[in-house]
């Protein structure tokens, strides 16, 4: 008999010991009986027989994990603070019956037509391991990434193109489709159960060797993997807000390194971080060049002169693009006599009001209620409506221009890949006039008729509690600026009261970056590490002593300084209320040595956190 130690899959659980009649392989998937139910497991070690009975593993699966996922997932259970099976659970196993041979790439297949500008980046990326692409937005990054993977394909390589998810765009499926046909798939949090199984399933035949598609896309099992490309690096929707709380761009280098494979970032406003760590090649025109002029306006909401200067561009026959910071009427009710606002009984937010299906919703524990008319502290009524949503901009410009046809753009609204496909689809096609939306908009929409792009609301992400809210600021400005002028000349509004913040860096963001980096250094990342403790508690006084508690074991560790601890920015989430403590320490190790020391069932650690709510 040979004894295994094992980890449940998807499970916070300890590894357990388990015996089998058969000598099975490390990595291999195996059905354990537990409780009354068969579970999922992986065997990681073999070990001597225990002191107590042992149940018998029930099924050995053809599914295994490799040596380098076993190492990754080690590391990401280390480092992020997950328990191993969590960890193994983000990749997709390996199968003993996967087919080895890949059919070759069609060598007469045409390559992208390159500039002279594209094609000398393409040059000084190729012999590099790890680059990091800065080019403008409509500089033809596209190219050089398709380029590069035809590359690895003639070599016999695989490779992974990551995207943030709010940017797998029926567009850049169609460009990857029209090269690589039926040997790439988009992998993303929407595939249906059965697509999925038949992707993984074609990967195993030998039928796909390029996946393009969101953070999860980084762990499938591709043989011989050449290339990770992370486009829009600087999203923070590469970070998981669940454990294992893993960035996928960090996670793309250290796989890089442990499969030998070349790693390029990619955006057109990198991060701090990425600018300061990698080597840059940058692509500083775009493929066609337009004049492109800025309009600075600082009144706080949509008004009449933003309005006219959407319908004259409308009577030219040409297409707007409209971005808030709030999605459909994500705003809240407050009461102009306390001035109190109507909160979730929850969680210590304000209740969003969406008015098209009549409720007030909480978008953090999902309670709804019907829309109040009396403020439930004073009496006072009627309740007023702070901040504008994407519903009341459509309805305000719908009143002025009947005729215009309006595509709402924001999660409310493209709930499912069909519902973006129609909606795009109806752009391209100039059925719709105006796409007005949240942060979708800014990710790889490329239409040549958007003439002009109007930012409103640029201060209520400046204003956000967050080291990062100018970059994030600055950022999103020039990718939704970036959206309009690819073929024509094109005006960009923005509405701040701090035109200053943004004005000196329009057509030099490196000057953006240099200055904030200096802002940064000795304070905050590149230059140094933060991690953030998170407690919650549905007893409000043992969340404070857990807090405290885990303060007083901190405070030991001479290396790390506790910058901060007390109330989470929003008090109480589903019930729960909530304290936190930021760390930061020079280098990592001391911080993740000390995080170890007080990592416990009571709290939620979160390395290198890009969310501080």
């Amino acid at each position: 008999m040979h004894y295994y130690r094992v980890n449940l899959l998807k499970s916070s659980a300890p590894s357990l010991t388990y015996a089998s009649d058969e000598i099975v392989k490390l990595g291999t998937v195996v059905s354990i009986p537990l409780k009354s139910t068969l579970k999922n497991a992986v065997v990681l070690e073999e070990v001597d027989r225990p002191s107590f009975d042992t149940f018998t593993i029930d099924f050995i699966s053809p599914l295994y994990y490799t040596q380098k996922q076993l190492e990754l997932s080690r590391f990401i259970s280390q480092y992020y603070f997950s328990s191993m099976g969590e960890a193994l659970s983000l990749f997709v196993p390996y199968s003993r019956d996967m087919k080895e041979y890949r059919e070759p790439y069609n060598e007469a297949t045409t390559l992208p037509k390159l500039s002279q500008i594209q094609q000398e980046a393409y040059d000084e990326i190729m012999p590099k391991s790890r680059a990091l692409l800065f080019g403008v937005t409509g500089s033809g990054k596209t190219e050089i990434f398709i380029s590069m993977m035809i590359a690895m394909s003639r070599e016999g390589k695989s490779s992974i193109f990551l995207m943030p998810e709010i940017s797998l765009t029926p567009q850049m499926e169609k460009r990857l489709k029209i090269y690589f046909g039926d040997k790439m798939a988009m992998w993303h949090s929407r595939l249906t159960k059965k697509k999925r199984s038949q992707i993984i399933e074609d990967i195993y035949n030998g039928k796909i060797d390029i996946i393009a598609g969101a953070r999860s896309a980084l762990f499938v099992p591709l043989p011989n993997i050449g290339l990770i490309i992370v486009d829009e690096e600087h999203d923070d929707s590469y970070k998981a807000m669940t454990r294992p709380r893993y960035h996928a761009r960090d996670m793309a280098v250290l796989m890089g390194d442990k499969l030998g494979a070349k790693v390029l970032l990619a955006s057109a406003t990198p991060s701090a971080n990425s600018y300061h760590k990698y080597e840059i090649i940058k692509l500083e025109k775009p493929y066609i060049e337009t004049k492109k002029s800025y309009h600075f306006v600082s009144a706080a909401s949509l008004n009449n002169n933003i309005i006219d200067a959407v319908r004259k561009n409308y009577e030219r026959g040409e297409q707007t693009l409209m971005f808030l910071p709030t999605r459909g009427n994500f705003k809240y009710l407050y009461c102009e006599s306390c001035g109190k606002t109507h909160m979730c009984p929850f969680c210590s937010v304000g209740m969003a009001l969406h008015r098209y299906n009549r409720h007030l919703k909480c978008h953090y524990c999902g309670f709804t209620e019907q829309i109040v008319e009396k403020c439930t502290y004073c009496g006072y009524h009627p309740l007023k409506s702070e901040r504008m949503g994407t519903v009341e901009a459509k309805e305000m410009i719908e009143a002025h221009i009947p005729s215009m046809v309006i595509e709402q753009f924001d999660k409310d609204s493209i709930t499912t890949p069909k519902r973006l496909r129609d909606a795009l689809k109806r752009f391209e096609e100039q059925e719709s006039h105006l796409l007005l939306g949240t942060q979708m908009l800014s990710k790889g929409h490329d239409y040549a008729n958007i003439t002009l792009s109007i930012i409103l609301g640029l201060d209520y992400i400046l204003g956000l509690a967050d080291y990062r809210a100018r970059e994030r600021a600055m950022s999103l400005l020039l990718q939704i600026a970036g959206r309009s002028g690819r073929a024509k000349e094109a005006t960009v509004i923005v509405q701040t009261n701090h035109k200053d913040s943004f004005a000196p860096y329009l057509d030099d963001y490196s000057k953006f970056l240099d200055e904030e980096l200096e802002f940064r250094r000795d304070l905050y990342p590149p230059f140094v590490s933060l991690a953030r403790v998170l407690i919650s508690h549905k007893d409000q006084l043992q969340a404070m002593n857990i807090c405290s508690d885990t303060v007083d074991k901190l405070r030991v560790f001479r290396e790390i300084e506790i910058v901060g601890e007390g109330k989470a920015p929003i008090e109480k989430i589903a019930n729960k209320y909530r304290y936190h403590i930021l760390l930061r320490a020079k280098s990592r190790t001391p911080l993740i040595q000390a995080l170890h020391n007080i990592n416990s069932r009571a709290v939620e650690i979160d390395m290198d956190p890009v969310e501080f709510s």
